[in-house]
């Protein structure tokens, strides 16, 4: 990944008023863009963040001759009327997940490709042996290479997939190839995260059929093409509740302008829990704070359950919580590695291999630090951060945005592969926070 433009300079403090607008979701986006490579017909995606993502998965997709155009500053049209180049550069090995989702729209469009291994940020292992395992029962022939993995097939045909665990990431990856299918693929076991749902919806508009059901089955009738579609993606549930989270620690009020309350029922159970609170507005949701925070205990888990990607604010957050907040986080197994730069601001976050939620998980006894207890309410106090990855960096936006004095922060090109503007956006709500250039 490319090295930082700019540092962030934030002195906290302040509480942050106003409204902020939130984008179309990340997570949605970039994998509606990989699904446009299923159609020859143009598809037109409106709400399409400007974010650093969003632009590798567009230059991955003119690669492979998709012809790319901005009809106005979050509307793209993407047409591929033919795929010119079936493989991937290897330039795109672990940078993030998104080649690994092309496998089956390449397969259906020319039959062959290599694409390379994924990456992104350093939050656990995050094997694609779901993704690779559900393709060959498909009829793939996959060879794995050192670098990227080798696929073919003359023609994928319907099975029924059992997942070993509810992977958003696989069960993306089967619908993908399951769409243009011969025959009636059965995903049991699969994600149905908001994500995956917009996915869908998106496919259907495209001429799929795709029957989810309550039971974690997705049923997917294949069709014999899709067509091109317009598709306005739904907003992003996680910029919605790190904004959230910003408001009720700086004791401010926030209204998040297309945030969605269905998408973030149990962020919102847990923000009223420790002490915020919400409300529903004509545009969005608006947030702020009802009480002196109190400490509470949160578990992560699969949709619908608490998102792995809500953890990092509501950590931050509990250190302003007065009491002891245990978090366990069952789906990455290395995510609280951030927490020892929040030491260093004043933070008592202790680390622990135990599961110290509510049931053990799949993490018990193989002495991964995945659970944490957050002792508050302790001051914070501004100092030099380096993030480590996406999620983690808006946490430390929100920690240096309460702690005494002034922080700078490195690392921010991880913030901005994922938020669109958040200097600007957080400016726009009374933060003080500026930009200086990065060192050469």
């Amino acid at each position: 990944m490319a090295a930082d433009r700019h540092l962030y300079r934030v002195t906290g403090g302040e509480p942050l008023r106003g409204a902020v607008q939130v984008a179309g979701a990340k997570n949605s986006v970039t994998k509606l863009l990989v699904a446009t490579l299923l159609t020859t017909e143009p598809c037109v995606l409106s709400r399409v963040p400007r974010i650093v993502e969003v632009q590798i998965v567009l230059d991955m997709l003119a690669e492979l001759g998709t012809h790319v155009e901005w009809l106005d500053e979050h509307t793209v049209r993407v047409a591929t009327p033919t795929v010119v180049n079936p493989s991937l550069s290897e330039v795109y090995s672990g940078v993030n997940r998104i080649p690994i989702l092309m496998m089956g729209p390449l397969l259906h469009r020319v039959g062959e490709t290599v694409v390379p291994l994924p990456g992104g940020c350093r939050i656990g292992k995050r094997p694609v042996d779901f993704h690779l395992s559900g393709l060959r029962a498909m009829g793939a022939e996959i060879t794995e290479q050192l670098r990227s993995v080798r696929v073919k097939a003359l023609g994928l045909k319907a099975a029924h997939i059992e997942l070993p665990f509810p992977s958003v990431g696989a069960t993306e990856n089967l619908l993908l190839a399951a769409v243009l299918a011969q025959g009636t693929t059965v995903i049991s076991n699969a994600a149905v995260e908001p994500e995956i749902i917009d996915l869908i919806m998106f496919l259907q508009q495209m001429g799929a059929l795709v029957d989810v059901r309550v039971d974690r089955t997705i049923v997917v009738q294949g069709v014999s093409r899709l067509r091109g579609a317009r598709h306005a993606p739904i907003p992003d549930r996680i910029e919605a509740a790190s904004f959230a989270a910003a408001a009720v620690a700086t004791n401010g009020r926030v209204e998040v302008v297309g945030a969605v309350q269905e998408h973030m029922t149990t962020f919102l159970n847990h923000l009223r829990k420790l002490g915020g609170e919400f409300e529903v507005t004509e545009h969005g949701l608006a947030f702020h704070r009802a009480r002196d925070l109190s400490a509470v205990h949160v578990q992560t888990d699969v949709h619908p359950g608490c998102m792995t990607d809500w953890q990092q604010p509501l950590t931050v957050l509990l250190t302003q919580a007065n009491g002891a907040s245990v978090i366990h986080e069952t789906i990455y197994e290395d995510r609280f590695g951030y927490t020892r730069q929040l030491a260093d601001m004043g933070a008592n976050v202790i680390l622990s291999t135990d599961c110290l939620g509510g049931k053990p998980c799949r993490f018990a006894s193989r002495d991964f630090e995945h659970s944490a207890v957050v002792l508050g309410r302790t001051p914070l106090t501004g100092g030099d951060l380096e993030i480590p990855d996406l999620r983690a960096g808006f946490a430390y936006l929100l920690a240096a945005l309460i702690a005494r004095g002034d922080s700078t922060i490195s690392g921010t090109r991880f913030v901005e592969r994922g938020y669109e503007d958040p200097v600007g956006k957080l400016a726009s709500i009374g933060a003080l926070i500026q930009t200086t250039p990065a060192a050469p």
